[in-house]
């Protein structure tokens, strides 16, 4: 397997130095330093610092980066402690990215050179059971870094190295910045709602959480005329967003969201409650809502747990998902949605030279839509 960027040029820090890895063709001359977000040490920010600008070695692609996304993941890489996560330090920070191909090396493709394109974030290997099956976000390869941003250098930087061409989905670039989230975001929500066995064609479905990950899934949803959408948030500038977006109801609890469903339903309970908050509270009131056969999505993490059995505390028939991230073949329906105006990321736009105090707002809940930062 190709390990990416991590092992080559693009791995540096501050007094790093790039040694040429092979040809490569380029639109335009490419700088030898660029700016770049990169995490030095666990449970600290990280910091804004000038490097060398990778060179493509064989197979591998050079982005120059257009938009780059900020996510609350960051924030869960940069919190950990020592040895929690299975990444070596330094690296560059920003999974969700879109730019434009600049150069390639050696065996790389160069009618790549000049297109823009959308960085699937899951550098699988290629090979294996799960990436022959189509399931390649679940390479069984991939045990310690992901991708760019979470493990090997990522897009929070003036320019991106990117291990292979099979990593990249063409965009139209007049999608402008708003396509980055939609690589991770996007996909996210987009893979949790369509890998799962509940039609929600003529489905009951509850959406905890209109925020970065939730106002997505309720435009994939719309898109397959589910009979009755429930938004649940307790912000009402979200509950107002969820009912643009195409629900039919929107609440402020998850509390209330079980008496409506029981209203709704004649207490059968919701077929399918996709849940981007994953805290205590919404996971109990999940369970509680669920009629038969019902799947409940876990994409959220904050920190809820579920105790299922089969002795009835489920109802009959249940299943629980906790997906991660999407496939590549997602990836480019996604973009095609979005294409056809039917997925939009509301987003909020930064310098790079802004960046940490974009993720402060982040942190704080002080953005008003998807963070993204344009070098």
């Amino acid at each position: 397997m190709t390990t990416g960027a991590a092992e080559n040029a693009g791995s540096v820090d501050n007094a790093g130095s790039v040694e040429d890895a092979g040809p490569a063709e380029n639109t335009g001359e490419i700088p030898e330093t660029m700016r770049a977000v990169r995490l030095h040490s666990w449970g600290s920010a990280p910091t804004l610092d000038r490097v060398p600008v990778p060179r493509p070695g064989p197979g591998e692609v050079l982005l120059r980066v257009d938009a780059a996304g900020l996510c609350h993941s960051d924030l869960h890489i940069m919190d950990s402690a020592d040895g929690v996560l299975p990444y070596e330090l330094p690296f560059t920070l920003g999974h969700e990215v879109v730019g434009t191909v600049v150069a390639v090396g050696d065996r790389a493709d160069s009618g790549w050179i000049g297109a823009t394109c959308g960085v699937h974030g899951v550098w699988s290997c290629g090979d294996c059971r799960k990436c022959r099956s189509g399931r390649d976000n679940y390479c069984v390869q991939l045990t310690g870094p992901i991708g760019g941003g979470t493990g090997y250098d990522g897009g929070l930087a003036d320019f991106m190295l990117v291990p292979s061409a099979r990593h990249l989905v063409r965009v139209d670039p007049s999608g402008g910045p708003a396509l980055a989230p939609l690589t991770d975001a996007g996909l996210t929500a987009y893979h949790a709602v369509v890998s799962q066995p509940v039609d929600p064609s003529g489905a009951i479905v509850v959406v905890v959480g209109i925020g970065g990950l939730g106002h997505l899934a309720l435009q994939v949803l719309a898109s397959r005329s589910p009979e009755v959408v429930v938004a649940v948030d307790p912000r009402e500038s979200a509950r107002e967003l969820g009912l643009r977006l195409g629900a039919h109801h929107a609440v402020d609890s998850v509390d209330a969201a079980r008496e409506l469903v029981g209203r709704l339903s004649g207490d059968t309970g919701a077929d399918l409650v996709l849940d981007f908050v994953g805290a205590p509270d919404t996971l109990d009131a999940a369970r509680l809502m669920m009629a038969t056969g019902a799947a409940l999505v876990v994409v959220g993490s904050a920190g809820g747990a579920l105790t299922v059995d089969k002795k009835g505390s489920v109802p009959r028939g249940w299943r629980v998902e906790a997906p991660f991230w999407g496939p590549h073949r997602h990836l480019d329906a996604v973009f095609d949605l979005a294409a056809a105006g039917g997925l939009s990321a509301v987003v909020e736009v930064r310098d790079l030279d802004d960046v940490l105090a974009a993720y402060e707002d982040l942190r704080h809940g002080r953005a008003s839509g998807r963070l993204v930062v344009v070098p």
